[in-house]
């Protein structure tokens, strides 16, 4: 039994720092790079980049929508071409950063709210799947598990991952609870512990409502923006490993 885990860096820019990106790197097996749109810097790039190349540590682009104001947490109106173009730009500034430092991006992960639009629509989710494999066709498209982001991925032939997370809640249809509602972001680490052992080895989660969900767990996202990031993905990976589980990156089995 194995598993990614992931987690979203370099969402600091200009004098602005978020996260805790140079602790919690030697706990994770990926990380996905902001890209400048919802947030990020090319030096911010350029630094977490280097950093997960130091720790053995896969990168992947991190695109969303460009909203610095709100963190890319707000749905934003674009039509499927705007949102191919936006991440074909995203991951080509990836590309270029990865070159410099002569490393490769192995995946692409939405963010926030493109993420959970992609997530139910299909228009937008054969977008974001085209521009991965037009961009490269050997990087792997992370997206939940049943979500139209994953079932586009595997149309346009790319490899996929389907992500759970141990940090939010999830509703009885599978889908995370909206940030906003009371409980969505867990703050207590014994239920990010429990929760992350019930979907990786047992294979569900259990909904607000008290549903088991069925959940297939290729890797598994701790938020880095969370002040509770480093407690959560060192716990977690602790329990993960003495469970008998062991860590691989996207790409890397």
């Amino acid at each position: 039994m194995h598993v990614d885990i992931n987690c979203d860096m370099a969402e600091s820019f200009g004098p602005y720092s978020l996260g805790q990106d140079e602790l919690i790197m030697p706990h994770i097996t990926s990380a996905n790079i902001a890209c400048g749109f919802h947030a990020g810097d090319p030096s911010f790039m350029q630094k977490t980049v280097a950093l997960a190349k130091t720790h053995g540590v896969r990168v992947g682009a991190h695109p969303g929508y460009p909203d610095l104001a709100g963190f890319g947490r707000r749905y934003m109106a674009m039509t499927p071409n705007e949102v191919y173009d936006a991440v074909v730009y995203q991951i080509g500034a990836l590309l270029g950063v990865a070159r410099t430092q002569r490393t490769e991006v192995t995946h692409v992960k939405v963010h926030g709210a493109l993420y959970n639009a992609a997530a139910v629509d299909a228009r937008l989710a054969a977008a974001i799947a085209r521009a991965v494999r037009d961009v490269d066709s050997a990087l792997w498209l992370v997206g939940m598990g049943g979500s139209k982001l994953i079932d586009e991925g595997l149309a346009a032939g790319l490899a996929v991952a389907r992500e759970v997370f141990a940090d939010r809640a999830y509703q009885a249809d599978g889908a995370l609870v909206p940030r906003g509602n009371p409980g969505a972001v867990y703050t207590d680490v014994n239920l990010v512990v429990r929760q992350a052992l019930d979907m990786v080895t047992r294979g569900f989660v259990t909904a607000v409502t008290g549903e088991r969900i069925a959940v297939t767990a290729d890797t598994i996202c701790v938020h880095g923006d969370s002040p509770h990031a480093l407690q959560f993905v060192s716990a977690m990976r602790k329990a993960l490993g003495e469970a008998g589980v062991a860590f691989s990156p996207l790409g890397g089995r």
